[in-house]
């Protein structure tokens, strides 16, 4: 399996798909590379180079102690870009993964970059603050940590539940789906995914967003219950220089089902275009 070593001598692991312009896609919370299989497979097949990465402390990366904040994931980012030399390059971020593709663009620019796509994710802020009054209060976010603290199996299992809208009246719940979305929140350090909580939701993006000079997507389902649309998706466009929504009527914040399909179809040709 091919591992990056980073400046700090740790290990990312990451996978490297097909040929063609390279598409890199960055994972949410608590999740890794693993999630984006089905886009992962979709575009290679369809003649693009795929390279999906487990964030540090996730997955089969190294769980480091420190450095788990937007920063260095950026950072992160930014040397396996270096270290692969990827150019001509579409960034794909889910959730936490959109706020490390924000910070990288802003902190490293977009030289390497052709286009980026912002999935369910959670810049400009997730905290509510006089500034953002559509935020989550911090007690929610205090709330994770203590669940994850406590018992960190049945939190994630429970999480799943409201990820993939499996609550609402008439879902079609999968198992195994749940299931999968277990494993991997159980592959990520303990330490590392309590950290990553203060790095997701307490990060400030907008100056990020302001910065980004490229055609950005982004995209978001209307029902999501981790990273509401209307402190997250709507705010972002507004700061983009050259943003556009996708709105999926009715979409839960994971990728499944028909919501999935209709994803995948539109990521395709964005990355294409």
């Amino acid at each position: 399996m091919p591992f990056l070593t980073l400046s700090d001598g740790s290990q990312k692991f990451y996978k490297d798909w097909g040929t063609g312009r390279p598409v890199v896609l960055s994972h949410g919370w608590p999740l890794n590379a693993d999630a984006w299989e089905g886009q992962a497979v979709a575009l290679a097949e369809a003649g693009f180079r795929v390279i999906a990465h487990d964030r540090r402390g996730h997955g089969r990366s190294t769980q480091t102690w420190d450095g788990n904040h937007m920063d260095q994931y950026a950072d992160d980012l930014a040397e396996l870009m270096d270290q692969l030399d990827l150019t001509d390059a579409v960034l794909v971020g889910h959730s936490t993964g959109g706020g490390e593709v924000a910070r990288y663009l802003g902190r490293h620019g977009t030289a390497r970059v052709r286009k980026a796509v912002l999935l369910g994710a959670v810049p400009p802020l997730m905290l509510k603050t006089d500034a953002n009054p559509e935020g989550s209060p911090l007690s929610a976010f205090d709330g994770i940590r203590a669940g994850v603290a406590a018992d960190r199996s049945q939190f994630y299992y429970d999480l799943s539940e409201a990820f993939y809208g499996f609550n609402r009246p008439g879902a079609e719940v999968s198992e195994g789906k749940r299931r999968e979305f277990w494993l991997q929140g159980m592959q990520a350090g303990l330490k590392n995914a309590l950290d990553c909580v203060a790095a997701f939701s307490e990060t400030d993006f907008t100056e990020d967003l302001k910065k980004i000079d490229v055609p950005v997507l982004v995209a978001h389902g209307d029902d999501d219950q981790i990273v509401p649309i209307a402190a997250s998706a709507e705010k972002s466009v507004q700061l983009l220089p050259q943003g556009t929504l996708k709105v999926y009527p009715g979409a839960p914040h994971g990728l499944v089902g028909a919501y999935e399909a209709a994803f995948t179809k539109d990521l395709i040709a964005f990355v294409a275009d």
